[in-house]
């Protein structure tokens, strides 16, 4: 009794895959008569519409003339249309191998042309070429990235679909798995992926981050795969709420560590300065144990102006209303390179420099006064500042001696620099300082 149960339920659902196989064929191939045929019917308006090119006006008439049948069969247009009816065939419909063709020739002809891009998607490759991301195969999951690098290029409609088609949780695991064009690839998608907004893009429950950071953390992974990842995060950085995941999964330090080389420093203190800016980003900056030393050292970088100006910014962010982060800074040796900045320097760097070695000045005022001797007498009863006029004065009188010093040491270095003979000048500008300070203050 239960056999001859079981017997209709299994033919029945024998049936039902047969017919949802058999629907989806006829489906696609009336979309694709559908397409050809709109193709051809505007291909009848222009000739109909166009001015006469050829050299015979009564051939150029009869070729007007005819059905749109006859319009319909020219061999460069045929073939093209051919050519891409076959490749969509093979790939929701063939073995693996001529999924991994159709593939190849799906990037072909989505590079050669840009309206192919928006007729394949209608067709449903995007589907097809995110399942195939998945494979196990290298070939397989190479030729179906490269494929969708080209069909998401200028076109945001095919990037959607791609995220709604679940590429973002189909990026491998293991990225040592991987050789270097398939690595690339994924990074190139990534970035391309990276212009939608929140809401399309699910950073956080994806596993792009993941894949970012062991990409770039990977010793096997080349420069320029490094600098596309880097642009990726740059991409993600400009959105707020991406910077929460991005703390999380270790940005920070992996930034840090990248900044040193000078062929990335830049793109990774971009993201950086983008970071420092949120709560999160600013306190995993302070936590790190290359935070200041190593911005201060991008600082002497005078063949990187752009690595200066955003190290500068990023100091800054850190410095302001920090005492903690100022000592710090100072026990670094911030100050002589902020003086040396701020003659050398481009413009921006100059005027953040400034604004730096400002804080710093009023900083060691405000340290100067209670702790330089008995100054009890100094401060007025009922006013509530640490420190009398008397004790500012000497203070700003010590900073300015400083800042004099400083200032013939670094023409002193430019003199030297440029070979110029200038002995008898530096001397006297050195023994006017001399004589003008009577007491310098050491840093």
């Amino acid at each position: 009794m239960s056999s001859s149960r079981t017997q209709p339920s299994s033919s029945s659902s024998t049936s039902s895959s047969v017919w949802q196989l058999q629907y989806m064929k006829v489906h696609f191939f009336t979309k694709i008569r559908c397409l050809l045929k709109s193709k051809a019917s505007t291909r009848k308006r222009n000739v109909q519409a166009s001015p006469e090119k050829s050299r015979n006006h009564q051939d150029s008439e009869k070729v007007a003339a005819l059905p749109e049948a006859v319009v319909f069969k020219q061999p460069e247009d045929e073939n093209e249309e051919v050519v891409l009816q076959k490749t969509v065939k093979k790939l929701h419909f063939g073995s693996w191998e001529e999924k991994e063709k159709a593939a190849i020739e799906i990037e072909k002809l989505a590079r050669e042309d840009r309206k192919n891009r928006k007729l394949m998607a209608e067709l449903g490759v995007i589907q097809v070429l995110v399942s195939m991301v998945a494979s196990n195969v290298s070939g397989h999951q190479r030729a179906a990235v490269n494929a969708l690098i080209q069909l998401s290029h200028g076109t945001y409609t095919n990037k959607a679909l791609m995220v709604s088609a679940g590429i973002c949780s189909k990026l491998p695991n293991d990225v040592e798995v991987l050789d270097q064009s398939t690595r690339h690839g994924f990074a190139e998608l990534l970035l391309s992926l990276s212009s939608l907004t929140i809401t399309q893009l699910p950073v956080a429950s994806s596993k792009i981050l993941p894949f970012l950071m062991d990409t770039m953390n990977s010793n096997s992974t080349d420069m320029k795969t490094k600098e596309i990842c880097l642009a990726t995060i740059n991409n993600l950085c400009l959105v707020l709420e991406n910077a929460g995941p991005l703390v999380l999964s270790g940005a920070v330090q992996t930034l840090l560590s990248l900044m040193s080389a000078k062929d990335l420093s830049e793109k990774a203190l971009a993201s950086l300065g983008q970071l420092v800016v949120t709560q999160m980003g600013k306190k995993a900056m302070e936590d790190c144990l290359a935070v200041p030393k190593d911005l201060i050292e991008i600082l002497t970088w005078e063949d990187k102006p752009k690595c200066q100006e955003y190290s500068a910014y990023i100091l800054m962010v850190l410095a302001h209303q920090s005492w903690s982060q100022r000592e710090k800074m100072a026990k670094s040796g911030i100050v002589p390179v902020l003086l040396e900045v701020s003659l050398l320097g481009s413009p921006l760097v100059q005027k953040r420099a400034v604004k730096l070695l400002q804080w710093f000045k009023d900083e060691r005022n405000v340290r100067v006064g209670p702790h330089s001797g008995p100054q009890t007498g100094w401060a007025s009863p009922g006013m509530g500042s640490p420190m009398s006029p008397r004790s500012g004065e000497e203070g700003k009188k010590m900073m300015k001696n400083l800042v004099k010093q400083s200032l013939y040491k670094n023409m002193e270095m430019i003199t030297r620099r440029g070979n110029v003979d200038m002995e008898s000048e530096c001397c006297r500008l050195k023994s006017l300082i001399i004589s003008t300070s009577s007491k310098s203050l050491t840093y």
